[in-house]
């Protein structure tokens, strides 16, 4: 039976990965790990333990002293976060993915995920249906740092046998738990907003089209990924993923659907250009080929889906 550690556990994929995976493979059997405590259900229903991943000596003995086989390391500093620390930001998105990396080979623990994210990509990345493999000069800290992860995890695979799987995540939409810093943080803010005040203001342009998920895809994809034959990944670096394309204007539309007298304004600030500098949308036919990736959340029922649940949230 695999033992699987989930460092970043009380994150925005974090908290709902490690529930998903309990599913899967028990309770008992899936460890949760973060510098901050965990929401109730993670607490509530297996192993937890305050584990930072840039001390590598106690993130070493903590995979060697449990036995794991697989380790999610989904620490890092976001896009709009790390704009405004990007030293900090580097060395923390680095060091996370280096140690774990290293760990990995120290260790049995030699399947590990580590996600990527469509920041990679730039301005000179062709923006619609981006292919997997493409010109890819990003001109952010977070996508920079993406980028070189992307080059060592395949790296390591290539030189030291380490199972390493990546996705390139879009945007991610869930009602579970707060934005964490990120450029697509507008398309769950929205939602929130939309059901509190009927009204929002957004920090991109109205026609600013970007990649999105609904969560629920993007749990399930990333197990699929980590549950494939090893000889039918032909890409060791990341894979495009890219659930599906909409800009503000769109997804307001959508909501006022269900709440007519919903009314949304523009701000445009810093994250502007970010946005600006990634696709619109994503060509993923290669993760479709060769492990299976599906989406089942358009923009019509993930916009139901979310308002529903937050409604029910909110009392």
């Amino acid at each position: 039976m695999d033992n699987i550690l989930v460092i970043g556990s009380s994150g925005q994929i974090g908290s709902e990965l490690v529930m998903a995976l309990r599913k899967i493979y028990g309770n008992d059997h899936v460890f949760a790990t973060d510098i901050k405590q965990p929401t109730p259900e993670v607490q509530e229903t297996g192993p937890f333990q305050i584990l930072d991943v840039l001390d590598f000596k106690n993130l070493l003995h903590f995979i060697v002293r449990y036995k794991i086989t697989q380790v999610y390391n989904l620490a890092a500093v976001l896009s709009g976060n790390a704009e405004k620390i990007p030293l900090q930001a580097w060395d923390i998105n680095m060091k996370a993915l280096m140690n774990t990396l290293e760990a990995a080979r120290q260790s049995d623990a030699k399947k590990l995920f580590w996600p990527s994210s469509i920041a990679v990509f730039g301005p000179t990345t062709p923006r619609h249906n981006t292919p997997q493999l493409t010109v890819m000069e990003p001109n952010t800290v977070y996508g920079i740092s993406k980028l070189a992860g992307e080059r060592w995890g395949e790296y390591y695979h290539n030189r030291y046998g380490v199972d390493f799987r990546s996705v390139r995540y879009p945007g991610l939409i869930s009602y579970k738990t707060e934005p964490g810093g990120g450029t697509t943080d507008y398309a769950v803010e929205i939602f929130f907003e939309a059901i509190e005040k009927a009204k929002y203001q957004c920090f991109l342009k109205e026609d600013t089209a970007l990649p999105m998920m609904f969560m629920d895809d993007a749990i399930a994809n990333t197990i699929r990924l980590m549950q494939a034959d090893p000889k039918k990944l032909t890409h060791r670096s990341a894979y495009n993923m890219a659930g599906i394309s909409f800009d503000p204007k769109g997804i307001s539309e959508a909501i006022r659907k269900h709440i007519p007298e919903f009314e949304i304004s523009y701000k445009p600030d810093f994250r502007q250009a970010i946005a600006d500098s990634w696709p619109a949308s994503i060509d993923d036919s290669v993760a479709q080929k060769d492990w299976g990736l599906t989406n089942t959340y358009d923009l019509e029922k993930m916009t139901k889906l979310m308002l529903e649940k937050i409604k029910e949230m909110k009392g």
